[in-house]
């Protein structure tokens, strides 16, 4: 995932951190036009600090290695957004390419550690065409795996070069804690984000795993990775990953969460809540919706049956602190609101026969008869998950896991080890692994989601849930209650049911 996913619960920019009026999607993702000016940041040294002098006596704010000076230009560990932009169309035009003339075949042990090099001068060469860039060299990671894992969801190789490289990125200025940049696609089929060494290394170390997981189960929550790149500019390496992405830019969110079922200081912070679209967080999500999201009985089943999945294959691996994104489109709402100019792709005849990524919806990600639709069926699910909540609006989900790529190593256990000794360790996000696996599973499937046994009243649903009458009936009369699934309330010093 992806969506914009992942560092998507960190703080990023607004209009007023770049002097440039925000480009607002209609699906409320606030993203700066960023590569508006593509006059060249100076080369002074600057020191790590959130606002450090620039060259023209403006003022840069940084995160991590991203930084946007008050004229609106974006940089990158010193590369500007547009040449880091275009170095990486020219790079994945040509990897793909070369590629096309190689035989396909099963995919080798070796074929996960190799890495394809190629210089682009700006002069171009007998292989490389003329730009307007400084010079740079593009790394590919694995090309034979990630050819067959594009292959394995359905992704021609003219398709994904059409989708990254025939028109301009779109620069999504919600960039994560860690200062990634986020691109997606004109289609928006893919999502490319910047990602720091150890995520990257912690992926090539991944790929064999994640191969025999995807051969297994194609179905899945997990980040679907599309290509794992390096662009060498300036003495740096900027290393990306494309994905695929989570939030369609043409659908219209009207809130979203980013749920670990964690508690500990896991509620937005004010700054997130004053953006267009704020990324809220597990307190804000029970505070927001107590009575949780109700799902069909074999959208339920299915959707817990591939989180349970999920979360195995992440143990195992010996991941932790990811995330569940869950964003969410209210159909009622969005039919009471007036119409917009919202965001619509026009057809587009030159294009190949376009053929989606398979399994890269939420929809298609869960397994299952839900595949097909249940009880609430709706005219167009637009690759979002029927569901409804407690006053019985339409909603549709989209959903994803997110931030996988955090290993717990020594770091994560120092960290652990001391959250716990302020705070109680079983509440905090970084946790080991296996704890982590079942209590995001638990919340997930006990108090995010519910399963709806049949089809409900929804205004008795709505009284009932309001009703302290509830909480005095008998186990046996609750498993007789045939309109929703009580969960029993958990007491809330042990935090056990």
């Amino acid at each position: 995932m992806a969506s914009a996913s992942s560092g998507s619960s960190a703080v990023g920019f607004s209009s007023a951190d770049s002097g440039v009026p925000p480009c607002t999607s209609s699906s409320g993702f606030n993203f700066l036009c960023c590569g508006v000016n593509r006059k060249r940041a100076s080369g002074i040294k600057r020191p790590m600090a959130s606002e450090v002098p620039y060259a023209s006596g403006m003022s840069m704010k940084k995160i991590g290695h991203r930084g946007v000076d008050s004229s609106g230009e974006t940089t990158y560990k010193k590369t500007t957004s547009s040449a880091l932009k275009g170095a990486i169309q020219l790079g994945i035009t040509h990897t793909v390419g070369s590629l096309s003339t190689k035989p396909e075949r099963d995919v080798l042990m070796q074929d996960f550690y190799v890495v394809e090099s190629i210089f682009f001068p700006s002069e171009g060469s007998n292989l490389t065409p003329a730009h307007h860039y400084n010079d740079f060299r593009f790394k590919t990671y694995a090309p034979v795996a990630f050819r067959y894992f594009r292959e394995l969801f359905g992704i021609r190789p003219d398709d994904y070069l059409y989708s990254l490289c025939n028109e301009p990125l779109i620069e999504l200025c919600n960039s994560g804690a860690s200062g990634s940049l986020f691109y997606v696609s004109s289609d928006d089929e893919f999502i490319i984000k910047t990602v720091q060494h150890k995520e990257a290394e912690f992926l090539q170390k991944l790929l064999p795993g994640y191969y025999m997981n995807l051969n297994q189960n194609p179905r899945t929550l997990l980040p679907k990775f599309y290509g794992l790149y390096c662009v060498q500019a300036g003495g740096k390496n900027i290393r990306i990953v494309v994905m695929n992405n989570l939030l369609p830019r043409s659908v219209k969110m009207h809130i979203k969460y980013d749920l670990k079922g964690s508690t500990y200081k896991r509620r937005a912070s004010q700054k997130e809540r004053e953006k267009p679209l704020p990324t809220l967080k597990d307190l804000d999500f029970l505070q927001d919706i107590p009575d949780g999201l109700f799902l069909d009985a074999d959208m339920y089943n299915a959707l817990c049956k591939t989180l349970q999945r999920d979360c195995l294959v992440l143990q195992s691996f010996k991941i932790m602190d990811y995330s569940l994104l869950v964003s969410i489109h209210n159909i009622d709402h969005a039919q009471r609101e007036p119409l917009g100019n919202e965001a619509q792709y026009s057809t587009d005849t030159r294009r190949p026969a376009p053929q989606k990524a398979l399994y890269s919806t939420a929809m298609e990600s869960i397994q299952g008869e839900a595949r097909r639709g249940g009880t609430m069926e709706t005219d167009d699910h637009m690759g979002g998950i029927p569901a409804r909540n407690s006053k019985g609006e339409r909603l549709l989900l989209y959903i994803g896991i997110i931030d996988i790529l955090q290993s717990y190593r020594f770091v994560k256990k120092l960290e652990h080890s001391w959250k716990a000794l302020v705070h109680d360790g079983d509440t905090v996000s970084v946790h080991r692994p296996s704890f982590y696996a079942e209590r995001f599973q638990r919340f997930m499937c006990t108090t995010v989601f519910k399963k709806i046994l049949s089809q409900p009243s929804w205004k008795s649903m709505k009284f009932q849930s309001q009703s302290s009458s509830i909480e005095q009936k008998s186990s046996e009369d609750l498993e007789q209650d045939s309109t929703i699934s009580v969960i029993p309330r958990c007491q809330p010093l042990t935090q056990q049911c």
